[in-house]
């Protein structure tokens, strides 16, 4: 079984944090979504309430990617992180593929992973993230086994670049055809 852990931040952008839960699902890949501040609600940038099904201390075995949502301050509480900058290290260094959205490239830089990849990020962390590797403006990237993107509106293009990531393309073809996305 393909395994995803999905980190949820307070502040996290609610649209990333689920869009990406329910397409890696959709793919039946297995979604762990681990808290940062343990298994307690978290609420996000929007005020929506979401609960991760275990706290990120509690996190067990090796999973295929790992997705960092963005939006603010979720994203500044992953990058300030030592245990995710560790988690993201570990993955790096496992040749295990990582996945962040939005402003969560940041953590990527502060983590020092994806030295020299091609990278994106929402516009306002740009400055914060291109001299960490060749920017991008394209809505996702994908280099090595770093996965990046935009924001809210490529969500879902993010996602599915996952699935096709782990799984093929005909994975995510079949993935996005009853969604009726563009293909």
């Amino acid at each position: 079984m393909v395994r995803a852990l999905v980190l949820l931040a307070p502040g996290a952008e609610e649209m990333e944090v689920v869009i990406s839960i329910d397409v890696l699902r959709r793919a039946e890949i297995e979604v762990v979504v681990a808290g940062l501040q343990g298994a307690k609600v978290a609420t996000c940038s929007r005020q929506v309430k979401l609960v991760p099904d275990v706290a990120l201390d509690d996190v067990q075995g090796t999973f295929e990617v790992v997705v960092l949502p963005g939006g603010l301050p979720g994203s500044e509480t992953l990058a300030d992180s030592p245990k995710v900058q560790e988690l993201l290290r570990e993955q790096e260094e496992a040749g295990r593929r990582i996945a962040a959205i939005c402003a969560a490239p940041i953590a990527l830089v502060a983590a020092g992973v994806a030295k020299g990849q091609a990278l994106t990020s929402h516009p306002s962390v740009r400055e914060r993230v291109e001299g960490h590797g060749t920017y991008s403006e394209e809505r996702v990237v994908c280099s090595g086994k770093v996965i990046t993107s935009r924001g809210p509106g490529t969500a879902f293009e993010f996602a599915l670049a996952i699935v096709e990531t782990l799984l093929g393309r005909e994975a995510a073809q079949k993935v996005a055809a009853p969604m009726l996305l563009k293909p």
